[in-house]
């Protein structure tokens, strides 16, 4: 991971839509009724100056490499459950690095100075991943056709 640094992505950066269009890409086919460009927008609005919400860049000098977000909500049908980890992405040829452990961190960070205790995620594919740092699984459903796992962070604030 060496050169990474991990900064917080504004909603007048450059990067939004590279950003956005990762996570378009990877996560879009969750969100029927989605464009790209409303995609882009509604990721803009993610991009808070601290707190609820805050979506987060690596960055190997000038170029994003990956991201996370701290979101309100990330899942419509438990909308009980807030905050989320959402929207960990590093880029194929910037996987096995640490980076994504990195973010997950940086969101974890976050949150806790704003005081959470408990926070949330959801994945179909990256259980051992999360379970590494500390998740819990929290509850398996059918998501939007999906079968996912709701996870879950208690933090110490």
């Amino acid at each position: 991971m060496h050169g990474i640094t991990i900064v917080r992505l504004s909603p007048e950066s450059d990067h939004v839509a590279t950003v956005a269009s990762w996570t378009y890409a990877e996560w879009g086919h969750l969100n029927p009724g989605y464009t790209a460009d409303t995609w882009r927008e509604a990721f803009r609005r993610e991009c808070g100056e601290g707190g609820v919400p805050s979506v987060f860049v690596a960055m190997q000098g000038d170029q994003p490499v990956g991201t996370a977000a701290l979101l309100a909500e990330d899942m419509d049908s438990r909308r009980e459950l807030t905050p989320w980890l959402a929207s960990v992405f590093v880029l194929p040829e910037w996987r096995g690095q640490g980076i994504a452990s990195t973010l997950i961190r940086r969101v974890e960070e976050e949150a806790v100075a704003c005081g959470v205790r408990r926070f949330y995620l959801f994945t179909p594919d990256q259980q051992a991943l999360y379970r590494r740092l500390g998740w819990r699984d929290h509850e398996e459903l059918r998501y939007r056709g999906e079968d996912v796992t709701i996870m879950l962070r208690r933090l110490e604030t």
